[in-house]
């Protein structure tokens, strides 16, 4: 009887795999329409001002990947994440979740893939190492990057990450990661 249920087990989990895996590889077009949305918000007063002043701080990368460290090893939240959660730009991306529900998670990054606003705390601090920024900020020439579909164990949903560049005045000086779950996009 045990191994009918383990051989059970693993072909559900063989099957949700692959289907997850075939999946993946093509962004559904109600979520790839979303874009003209996102790139709008990402060109808000609200995330372009918060970007042009944490890019001003010019802030080293050695520096940065620091604070990435630190923030790896803290459980919870302290008071430099508080502060994060709790700026102006933050607050933005907390209404546009409420106001979207296919949006599960926001955060914006500086021109070094820096966190400079979220939704919810990050897993790491520095994005620049990793595609989301990579690609859409595209050293400085902006394009959009669609992740693939994955299941975010915090929302229960399968989610894709959408990032867009920060554009102001024609040029980009940032980034903005949307988590979006397909399931919830019309």
């Amino acid at each position: 009887m045990k191994s009918n249920k383990f051989f059970t087990c693993l072909m559900l989990a063989l099957i949700t795999a692959s289907f997850t895996v075939n999946y993946a590889q093509e962004t559904p077009a109600a979520v790839k329409n979303l874009a003209p949305k996102l790139q709008k918000w990402a060109s808000s007063i609200e995330i372009t001002s918060a970007v042009k002043a944490q890019n001003a701080k010019n802030v080293s990368l050695n520096k940065i990947k620091e604070i990435d460290k630190k923030w790896m090893e803290t459980s919870g939240v302290d008071k430099f994440m508080k502060d994060i959660l709790s700026s102006n730009c933050s607050e933005y991306l907390k209404k546009l979740r409420k106001e979207n529900p296919f949006i599960v998670e926001a955060f914006v990054m500086d021109n070094k893939g820096a966190n400079v606003a979220m939704t919810n705390k990050t897993s790491d601090y520095w994005q620049g190492d990793e595609d989301k920024f990579i690609k859409s900020y595209n050293n400085g020439n902006g394009t959009l990057h669609f992740g693939k579909l994955s299941f975010d164990e915090s929302s229960q949903a399968y989610v894709i990450q959408v990032s867009v560049p920060v554009i102001e005045k024609g040029k980009t000086i940032g980034a903005v990661t949307f988590g979006v779950d397909s399931g919830r996009v019309k």
